[in-house]
């Protein structure tokens, strides 16, 4: 993928360049390929990495007692929330508090699991 951003970029670059012009013609050639550059930067990694990172703490923040989640490949129920911090109860019973910043994907609680009472062994 990237070296064929390279590959319509050149005629952008020969476009610019000189054939033994003066020498401050060098510095705006610089100026123009560090702008592309950094247009380039813009688009392909730093907008969508914002985008992601925004989604998922909308996906955090929506976080409710019941709801399935993984936390650095350790799944669980959501028990207890805090500001910044998620209880979670593992199928053993055990409970496990995690930052919400470390959970990675929720899944819903469906109406069934809300709604029908803790069985004990």
């Amino acid at each position: 993928m990237f070296g064929k951003s390279l590959f319509f970029l050149a005629p952008v670059a020969a476009m610019f360049a000189q054939d033994g012009g003066t020498p401050g013609g060098g510095i705006s050639q610089t100026l123009i390929m560090i702008g592309i550059a950094l247009v380039f930067f813009y688009f392909i990694l730093w907008r969508p990495e914002q985008k992601r990172r925004k989604a998922a703490e909308q996906m955090r923040s929506a976080l409710k007692k019941g709801d399935r989640v993984t936390a650095m490949g350790i799944i669980g129920r959501v028990e207890k929330i805090h500001d910044h911090t998620v209880v979670l109860k593992m199928v053993d019973g055990a409970k496990i508090e995690f930052l919400k910043a470390a959970i990675t994907d929720v899944q819903a609680a469906s109406e069934e699991e809300t709604s029908k009472p803790a069985e004990s062994s």
